[in-house]
């Protein structure tokens, strides 16, 4: 979603940003998110809100974070994990049955999927806070039966201001368990996310600032990136990382990123990348 409506094209690069546990957690801003948003908007930078959280459609994440930071940036995209299985899904299926919340079925709407409660083509999981028995028979037994299973994201857990509670992941686990089946997952790190994300981008000098290594890091170590982990989120102070996640940088908050660019900021060409 392009809400630049200025036609101005002129900018630095891009910096992606994750959202739970960076800019906000919960529906509490993190401190200084705001103002190092708007700073690097104004310097041009073209930023892009890429997140695994299933629940809200692009419009109702800006709402979200000019609610939460006071940001209401005009050189901005979003990409959430539902428009990513969306696109995914609506190249090969018509009809969904969903377990997830009203973001993922508006944007699975949007993307021309019909939405179903038997006889389903493929069965889409998301994160679901009235998640019921039901609902995880029903997907169990559409799956079985032959239906494409696809998750928007497995993150167990995501960050809230009285810490982390059960993710996407977690329901996604239980299905999986009854079903007996791997589900095709479409977030961060996975290629759907990330040709998402890339169709956003302007510019060769990209950054990532997420919280979690092994989907936001993972992405843009893979991509190319400079990747930043901040230690507002799911991270703590002097977490062992593994794999392939290792952040290029570490701060405290977005509050640093700012200075954090400016003091790195040397464009790489496409060769450098």
């Amino acid at each position: 979603m392009n809400t630049d409506g200025t036609g101005n094209t002129a900018h630095t690069g891009t910096i992606v940003f994750d959202l739970d546990g960076v800019v906000y957690l919960g529906d509490v801003g993190v401190p200084g998110a705001g103002e190092a948003l708007a700073t690097l908007s104004n310097l041009g930078w073209h930023i892009v809100f890429a997140t695994n959280n299933s629940t809200r459609t692009p419009s109702d994440v800006l709402r979200h974070v000019e609610a939460r930071t006071g940001f209401k940036g005009v050189n901005v995209d979003v990409a959430t994990s539902a428009m990513a299985a969306a696109g995914w899904v609506a190249r090969e299926h018509r009809s969904v049955f969903v377990v997830g919340e009203q973001g993922l079925r508006d944007t699975l709407s949007n993307a021309g999927l019909e939405l179903v409660d038997d006889d389903a083509e493929a069965v889409v999981v998301g994160l679901d806070r009235q998640i019921d028995y039901d609902s995880i028979t029903r997907a169990a037994r559409l799956i079985r039966d032959g239906a494409t299973y696809i998750a928007t994201n497995t993150d167990a857990t995501f960050p809230t201001p009285e810490g982390p509670v059960p993710g996407a992941g977690a329901i996604v686990a239980a299905i999986t368990k009854a079903a007996g089946t791997d589900p095709i997952t479409c977030g961060k790190p996975e290629d759907p996310m990330l040709y998402l994300v890339r169709s956003l981008v302007r510019g060769t000098d990209v950054w990532l600032v997420g919280d979690r290594p092994e989907t936001d890091l993972a992405m843009a170590n893979r991509a190319g990136w400079r990747s930043v982990l901040v230690l507002t989120g799911v991270t703590a102070p002097g977490t062992p990382i593994h794999g392939d996640g290792q952040p290029a940088f570490t701060i405290d908050t977005i509050a640093s990123v700012p200075a954090l660019v400016a003091s790195q900021h040397h464009p790489r060409t496409q060769d450098e990348r």
